[in-house]
C-alpha cells in the first residue's frame, strides 16, 4: 500500500507538498474546493500552473516516485437525497469537483454517497446511480479522473455503509470509471469486524464477492474512538482506538493492495498537531500479523496496468 495523509491547502494549494514532505507522506489527499460551502473559486490557469509544477518536483517520502494524488468531494453532496434541489446541487458540485480535479492532475475524486432523506434506501441508491451517470456522460468517453465511492460508517439515513449497497450503486450505474474507498474506521462503525485475522480474511473475501477487488481504488486509514457497530463516525489516531496497530499491520502489508493509496484522516495531537507524521511511523514500523494471501491475478493484472 502507498501511504499518505490528508494534508490542508490553507494558504494555497501549492502548500499541501510542503506538508506532505514534513509528514512522511508517499501519496496525498486533498480538498480542491471548501468542504462545507456551495461556492467555489474557480480555479484561474496561474493556479493551475503553480499546482503542476508543484506536483513534478514533490516526491513521496520513502518511494522517491512522484505523488499520487486524490480529492475528497464537499461534505455537503448528498446524491441520494429526494430533495430534487438539493440533488441537483449536489450532482453539478460533484461535477465541479471531478472537472476540478481533472485540471490540477488529481487522479480520484472520492465522495461519501449521501443519505436516503425523506425517501427508501433502495430508491436514495437509485438516486446516487443516476447522478453518476449524469456525471459520468458529461465528463465525456476519455476522462482524467475516476469517482471513488466511500463506504460509509451507517449513520443515520446514510447510504453506502454495506459492500451490498455499494455493489448496487456500481451495478446501476455501469460506469467502468467509477471505483471504491474503503474506510478502516467506517468499517467497523458499519459492523464489519476486519480486526481480526478470521476477520479480515472474512471481509475481504465478502467485498472481493460482492462488490470486486478490482473496484477498490483507495482506503482510508483511522483508528475508531467508537465501539464496534456503534454507526458513528469518529476517527481516532492510528493505535489509541478501539481497532487497534495490529489490524493495520494485516491490511497494509496485503500484497493484493500494493500501488493502491492508503490516506490517514486522523484527529490532531492533544498539542494540536497533526497526527499524520506520527500515524506513518507507526503504520510503517508495523509488520503482518498474519500471512496474508498471495495476489489475485485480477490484482496482478491492475498493477501492470498501472491502476489508480
Amino acid at each position: 500500500m502507498i501511504l499518505g495523509a490528508h494534508e490542508s491547502v490553507a494558504g494555497g494549494l501549492t502548500n499541501l507538498f510542503d506538508r506532505a514532505a514534513r509528514d512522511g507522506c508517499d501519496a496525498v489527499q486533498l480538498w480542491t474546493r471548501s468542504s462545507r460551502q456551495w461556492a467555489a473559486k474557480p480555479l484561474d490557469a496561474p493556479t493551475v500552473a503553480a499546482f503542476h509544477g508543484a506536483h513534478r518536483k514533490a516526491r513521496g517520502a520513502t518511494t522517491g516516485r512522484a505523488l499520487p494524488l486524490a480529492a475528497h468531494a464537499s461534505y455537503l453532496i448528498n446524491l441520494a437525497a429526494a430533495s430534487a434541489a438539493i440533488w441537483e446541487r449536489s450532482t453539478e458540485t460533484l461535477y465541479d469537483e471531478c472537472v476540478r480535479a481533472e485540471a490540477l492532475g488529481v487522479a480520484q475524486v472520492i465522495v461519501h454517497p449521501g443519505a436516503a432523506v425523506g425517501c427508501s434506501t433502495t430508491d436514495g441508491i437509485d438516486r446516487v446511480a443516476r447522478a453518476l451517470v449524469q456525471i459520468c456522460r458529461a465528463l465525456g468517453s476519455r476522462p482524467k479522473v475516476r469517482l471513488v465511492l466511500e463506504l460509509t460508517a451507517g449513520q443515520g439515513s446514510c447510504v453506502g455503509c454495506s459492500f451490498a449497497e455499494l455493489a448496487e450503486m456500481l451495478m446501476r450505474a455501469g460506469e467502468r470509471r467509477l471505483g471504491v474507498c474503503l474506510d478502516t474506521q467506517h468499517m467497523w462503525a458499519a459492523g464489519i469486524d476486519w480486526s481480526t485475522p478470521h476477520g479480515y480474511a472474512q471481509t475481504m473475501a465478502d467485498f472481493d464477492r460482492t462488490v470486486g477487488l478490482k473496484h477498490l481504488r483507495a482506503f482510508h486509514l483511522n483508528d475508531s474512538k467508537k465501539p464496534f457497530g456503534a454507526r458513528v463516525d469518529r476517527h481516532a489516531p492510528i493505535g489509541e482506538g478501539l481497532i487497534g496497530a495490529a489490524a493495520f499491520g494485516r491490511l497494509i502489508h496485503d500484497p493484493r493492495f500494493d500501488g493502491v493509496p492508503g490516506f490517514l484522516e486522523t484527529p490532531p495531537l492533544p498539542s494540536g498537531e497533526e497526527s499524520f507524521a506520527q500515524g506513518l511511523s507507526r503504520l510503517r514500523a508495523l509488520r503482518p500479523t498474519a500471512g496474508p494471501p498471495r495476489s489475485s491475478g485480477a490484482a496482478r493484472s491492475r498493477r501492470r496496468r498501472g491502476g489508480s
